[in-house]
This record gives structure tokens, C-alpha cells and sequence, in this order.
């Protein structure tokens, strides 16, 4: 049974069941995203997550890795009903069909995207004029499932194609790839992504990065 981490720093109580849970809110949730692959690497773990834990999916993400060729959308965009037919055996993923089918369909959108948009990265942050939202939250309970930003991407990624990304799965993603800044205020991680958010160091479509 994994381990329960004492709260020796405040933090969103979401986390505090696991070490694993921990790890990924100090290290990963909330920190603006600018990869395109990393974007496509939450797109496939949001989607298998849907009706699931995102415990879960965090105890599998390296075999999603793996199975899903380092999160490259070229190469998953590839994979034909032989190769899924094979990952549907792996243990290492939720071997579920109709998502394992969502993932080479989204891999086919995305590279449609990134070559209407020149990234995928510039046109999901354009959901947010390229700005962080920072949100002031005081407790759990005020943080949405869904905004009308998610239902306006979500909207938008099915009219494209896309499978697995309703309002409330693509918001998970924005709020994990820093779209969205959801730590609650005590949280000592949200004065820090704000920082981060204010800087916008590896966001090239930010005109406002290097002003005060």
C-alpha cells in the first residue's frame, strides 16, 4: 500500500493521499506548458483517465510512455489495428478499446493542428490569450470541473475531430499543463506558479514576458 506523506508544507488536499500524488503537484501541476509533446502526452493520460482515478493513470504513465512511443504523436498517428490490437494485451495501460482507438485518432488531429497553427502549443493557449488565468481559491470546493474556456476548447478540438475531450477532461488538462493556475491560495505551490505564470520564459507568443 503506498505510503501517506505528512503535510509538512500546506498544500491542495487533493494530494495528500499518496507520495506519488505529492511528487506530481510540487513538481508538475499547474507549471505552464509550452512542449507540444508533453500537451500530447496529457491529452493521452486526461482522455484514459476519463471515468477513472487520476491515481490510476499516474501509476501507469510509464506504461502509457512506453506503449504510446515517448508520447510522439508522428509515431502514434502511425500505429495501424495491428499495433492496437497488440497494446490492447499490455497491462501497463487501461486497455480500453474505444481510448486506445481515441489516442491514434487525437495523434492524427494534433499533427493537423500544429500544421494549421505552426504548434499545438500556440493554438490551446490561445483559449487563454496566451496568458495564465490565475484563480484565487480558497478551498477545494470552489475550484470548477469545467469554464466556459474548456467549453470553448472542448467545443472546438471535436468540431476537429477529436475524441475523449469533453469540457471537464480538457479542463483537467488546463489545469495541469498551466493554463490555469487552480492551487488554492494557502497552497505553497500557488505563489510559486504564479511566479512562473508572470514570467512566461518559454512562451515565444507572450509580448508582455519581459515587462514589469
Amino acid at each position: 500500500m503506498p505510503t501517506k506523506t505528512p503535510p509538512e508544507k500546506e498544500r491542495c488536499s487533493w494530494c495528500l493521499k499518496f507520495e506519488q500524488y505529492v511528487k506530481y503537484h510540487d513538481e508538475e501541476w499547474g507549471v505552464p506548458v509550452h512542449d507540444d509533446q508533453t500537451h500530447f502526452e496529457f491529452l493521452i493520460l486526461e482522455g484514459a483517465q476519463a471515468g477513472l482515478s487520476w491515481s490510476t493513470i499516474l501509476k501507469k504513465r510509464e506504461g502509457y510512455k512506453k506503449v504510446f512511443a515517448n508520447f510522439d504523436p508522428n509515431k502514434v498517428s502511425k500505429f495501424n489495428d495491428k499495433k492496437i490490437e497488440t497494446i490492447l494485451l499490455n497491462p501497463a495501460i487501461v486497455r480500453n478499446r474505444l481510448k486506445v482507438y481515441a489516442a491514434v485518432n487525437n495523434a492524427k488531429r494534433f499533427l493537423e493542428i500544429q500544421k494549421e497553427f505552426g504548434s499545438f502549443d500556440f493554438y490551446i493557449w490561445s483559449f487563454v490569450n496566451h496568458n495564465p488565468i490565475q484563480n484565487k481559491w480558497k478551498n477545494l470546493r470552489e475550484v470548477p470541473a469545467t469554464t466556459k474556456e474548456s467549453d470553448a476548447l472542448s467545443k472546438d478540438l471535436i468540431k476537429r475531430g477529436f475524441k475523449f475531450v469533453g469540457s471537464t477532461v480538457i479542463y483537467a488538462h488546463m489545469q495541469a499543463c498551466g493554463l490555469v493556475n487552480d492551487h488554492i491560495k494557502d497552497c505553497f505551490r500557488y505563489k510559486e506558479i504564479n511566479f512562473l505564470s508572470s514570467q512566461q520564459k518559454n512562451n515565444p507568443y507572450n509580448t508582455d514576458q519581459n515587462s514589469e
